[in-house]
């Protein structure tokens, strides 16, 4: 029974070993370039300039009567 256990952790050590000497950063950097490329993609000529004309309120009138009738403005 202890030689199965210790065989366990053993192997445990050496596989803990060879896992934090590979640079995980590898596999991150790929899945992020990965991602972006997904994204700019994706987002490529979907949104349209809109520019001034969509905003209805830009020429709103001043109908707010307290703005005219306060003494401390």
């Amino acid at each position: 029974m202890t030689v199965s256990v210790l065989a366990v952790v053993i192997i445990g050590i050496v596989l803990g070993y060879y896992y934090m000497q590979k640079p995980p950063t590898s596999d991150i950097q790929s899945a992020v370039d990965a991602a972006s490329s997904v994204t700019d993609s994706a987002t490529q000529g979907v949104i349209p300039s809109i520019g001034e004309a969509a905003n209805p309120l830009t020429n709103k009138p001043d109908i707010n009567p307290t703005s005219k009738t306060n003494p401390f403005q």
